[in-house]
C-alpha cells in the first residue's frame, strides 16, 4: 500500500489575499502559504486559479513559475475550469518531483478533462458525477467504469486516475457518510486510487469542530482505502492523523519521532 498523499487546499483565488496576489502578481502572499503547506508535509500543492477568463493562461504560467522556482520543484495540481491556463501551466511545469496534476474530470461536461490528462502525460482527478451528485454507489461506479474506459483507451495508466466519490458535507447528509466510505473501499479493492476534498465533510461546522471531524473521516477513509486528499496540511490534529494511520498501515517504518517527519 503506498504512502498516503495530501494535497495542499490553501492556494485558492476565493481567499482575497490570494486573488490580489494573482490578479497583481505579488509573490509574498502565495509563496507564503506555499511554503506553509510544504513544510507542514504537504505532497502536491493545489494552485486554484478560478475560471480566470481573461487572463488564466498568463496567472498560470506565473503562478506555475514562481511556487516550483522558490520550493524546490514541488509537484502542483491545476485547478481551474480554463482548459487553456491548464495547457498553459503544464508547458512551463517542472516534473523532476512528479507530474502535474489536473483538478478534475467528470462523466459530464468535463470528461474532455481525460483526453488532456492523457495527451500530457498528467495525472487528471476524476469526479464519479455527471451532473450534480451520483444518488448512490450505482450511479459513482457507472461513472468511474466510463471515465476509467475512456483513460485507458487513450493510452493511460490506471494509477494516473484519481477517483473522488464526492466527500459530502455532513449537516444535511449526515446519512450518505457511511456510503462515500463504501465506494472507497470498492475502488481500492479493484485497485484505483481515490482521492477527495476532505474539508467538505465539515463544512459549515465552528472552527474548534472542524480539525476533530476532518481527522475522524480521514481515518476511516483511509482504513478503507483512500489514496489522497485535497486538504490543509497546515491543520495540525489532521497530518498527525494521516501520520498515524500510514504508521499502522505500514506505510512508515515506526519511530518514536514519526510525527516530525
Amino acid at each position: 500500500m503506498a504512502r498516503f498523499i495530501t494535497i495542499g487546499e490553501r492556494i485558492h483565488c476565493i481567499s482575497p489575499s490570494i486573488r490580489d496576489a494573482m490578479e497583481n502578481r505579488k509573490p509574498e502572499p502565495i509563496l507564503k502559504r506555499a511554503k506553509e503547506q510544504l513544510d507542514a508535509g504537504a505532497t502536491y500543492l493545489d494552485v486554484n486559479i478560478g475560471p480566470a477568463e481573461s487572463s488564466g493562461e498568463e496567472i498560470m504560467k506565473w503562478a506555475v513559475t514562481l511556487i516550483q522556482g522558490a520550493c524546490d520543484n514541488a509537484p502542483l495540481c491545476f485547478d481551474t475550469s480554463n482548459r487553456k491556463a491548464i495547457e498553459a501551466g503544464i508547458s512551463v511545469y517542472n516534473r523532476a518531483k512528479g507530474k502535474p496534476v489536473i483538478n478534475s474530470a467528470d462523466a459530464g461536461d468535463r470528461i474532455s478533462n481525460i483526453d488532456l490528462a492523457a495527451a500530457n502525460d498528467a495525472i487528471v482527478l476524476a469526479l464519479c458525477s455527471k451532473s450534480g451528485i451520483s444518488a448512490d454507489n450505482d450511479e459513482r461506479m457507472a461513472h468511474c467504469q466510463e471515465m476509467l474506459e475512456r483513460a485507458l483507451s487513450l493510452g493511460m495508466e490506471a494509477e494516473d486516475v484519481w477517483f473522488d466519490p464526492l466527500f459530502l458535507v455532513i449537516k444535511g447528509m449526515q446519512d450518505k457518510q457511511l456510503e462515500v466510505l463504501e465506494f472507497v473501499r470498492q475502488c481500492s479493492e479493484m485497485g484505483l486510487k481515490t482521492t477527495g476534498g476532505l474539508s467538505n465533510v465539515s463544512n459549515g461546522m465552528p472552527k474548534d469542530i472542524r480539525p476533530v471531524i476532518d481527522s475522524a473521516m480521514v481515518a476511516m477513509a483511509m482504513m478503507n482505502g483512500l489514496s489522497s486528499a485535497i486538504c490543509n496540511p497546515c491543520d495540525l490534529r489532521l497530518m498527525q492523523t494521516i501520520k498515524s494511520c500510514d504508521v499502522i498501515r505500514n506505510n512508515y517504518l515506526y519511530a518514536d519521532s514519526y510525527l516530525e517527519f
